[in-house]
């Protein structure tokens, strides 16, 4: 959940896995927002219900983290 002013400052241009680490990594860097924590309840997927994240997905994550830590 964002304010309308942290939305509206985010400026995406992943179309992939690395939305959700742009987003975090933009408002992070802003250091105009608090971002909170909110535990969940979750079950997760198996691979037989079509869960699709693999080794590979977290070495995209690390590349993304590092390109969007760099590029400010």
């Amino acid at each position: 959940m964002f304010t309308r002013a942290a939305r509206d400052s985010i400026d995406l241009s992943c179309d992939d896995f690395g939305v959700e680490i742009q987003i975090s990594a933009q408002l992070a860097l802003a250091r105009r927002w608090r971002i909170y924590e909110t535990g969940i309840s979750y079950y997760g997927r198996t691979y037989m219900e079509g869960k699709k994240i693999a080794w590979k997905d977290g070495f995209k994550a690390l590349w993304y983290i590092l390109k969007f830590r760099v590029t400010r």
